[in-house]
């Protein structure tokens, strides 16, 4: 018996890129899910979460019925158990599809019990701190020596396919990868990594998330809808993803598409720049240099991508408007949080005026909080 943790994540740029094959700069964060995690005996796989009053208990035989496999990302029908359980049930089904068949047998029963401090719906990847925090404890206890990037793996498939939400696979990295005081360069289609420092204690800056109180879901249309639009924009270039697509190219991107795709196409296409001039930014000037470039990915997201909501926006322009170096919000959108670089002394400003210009638009008042890019999964007792 043990417990093991995962972080959630933070990302600070390069939004709907990663299942268009392109680059991303996410970093774990100091809020994780812990695991508790115990064998048993009888061949059977039972999870518990802070989340729900009821534990949800199957064969683990019975997870590969519970889960068919039809080789698609994000199944429509989505999961047949409560979503919750889908994601620590679903890295097992995963893991247990990376042996050979005959070596199924061998896997012992597990207790699973759950407990979180990352915000939920928030756009800092509980899911992924659930998946990882339940895939570091089942890759010790069941021998398996995977590497962090096939626990990534897993876990994607898991909320691919288990859960059914048509995510890419930056979260997985991002909490799987993290390290202290950096960031995860990741190129998505290569899953290559690089820690990028960020250097923001040094600089005097803090990363202050505003979490919104509006609840997203990736399982459902919206998210689901922008990735369709990417796929008919790549298939109209006759490129395999968007990571193939230039800003040069985007003229002939706009003879070919109709107005929704197009501006679907050029966020993508220039996020992905964003994210590499973000990288070479800190390299040469640190973190003080990349203010324009998180504001122009609001603006990108808000009026390209059309993910942002008046919550988010107001929350970005006052942190700007109140002193923030940049701002911009982060997930997948439709609601959750938006993050601003702030100098260390002006937090308390900016989180005063954000929460009066919450009041003043009649908002539900906001959850303000500072993160720390911070360590990956490991067993904590």
């Amino acid at each position: 018996m043990g417990v093991w943790s995962a972080p959630g994540r933070a990302n600070l740029i390069g939004e709907h890129t990663d299942y268009n094959d392109g680059f991303v700069l996410p970093f774990a964060i100091q809020h994780r899910t812990a695991a508790a995690v115990r064998l048993r005996v009888d061949g059977r796989i039972r999870v518990a979460s802070t989340f729900a009053e009821e534990p949800v208990e199957v064969a683990l035989d019975d997870l590969e019925t519970l889960f068919p496999s039809d080789g698609a990302a994000g199944r429509a029908q989505g999961p047949t158990v409560p979503e919750w359980a889908a994601y620590p049930l679903g890295v097992a089904w995963a893991l247990r599809a990376l042996v050979p068949a005959w070596a199924a047998g061998t896997f012992a029963g597990i207790d699973i019990a759950i407990a979180s401090e990352v915000p939920v719906g928030a756009g800092l990847s509980s899911s992924a701190a659930i998946e990882g925090a339940t895939g570091a404890a089942l890759n010790e206890l069941w021998g398996l020596g995977l590497d962090a990037v096939s626990l990534a793996q897993a876990g994607r498939r898991a909320e691919n396919e288990a859960v059914g939400a048509p995510t890419g696979i930056m979260d997985q990295m991002a909490s799987t990868l993290g390290q202290a005081d950096a960031a995860v360069f990741l190129d998505c289609r290569t899953l290559e990594t690089r820690s990028i420092p960020l250097g923001f204690a040094e600089a005097g800056l803090e990363v202050l998330v505003i979490d919104t109180g509006v609840k997203h879901a990736h399982s459902t249309g919206g998210y689901r809808e922008r990735r369709e639009s990417c796929e008919r924009g790549a298939a109209a270039l006759g490129v395999a993803a968007l990571r193939d697509v230039t800003e040069a190219d985007l003229p002939r991107a706009a003879e070919l598409l109709d107005d929704v795709d197009f501006r679907r196409v050029r966020h993508v296409v220039t996020e992905d720049q964003r994210v590499l001039d973000t990288v070479a930014a800190l390299a040469a000037h640190g973190p003080r240099a990349i203010g324009d470039l998180l504001v122009a990915s609001h603006a990108s997201m808000r009026d390209d991508f059309e993910i942002s909501i008046p919550e988010l926006d107001t929350a970005v322009d006052t942190a700007l408007a109140h002193g923030a170096i940049g701002a911009r919000m982060t997930g997948g959108g439709f609601g959750g949080a938006a993050i601003a670089l702030v100098d260390h002394d002006r937090v308390p400003a900016v989180s005063e005026a954000v929460r009066t210009a919450f009041a003043e638009a009649g908002f539900a008042e906001p959850h303000l909080f500072t993160v720390v890019p911070s360590a990956g999964p490991h067993r904590d007792v």
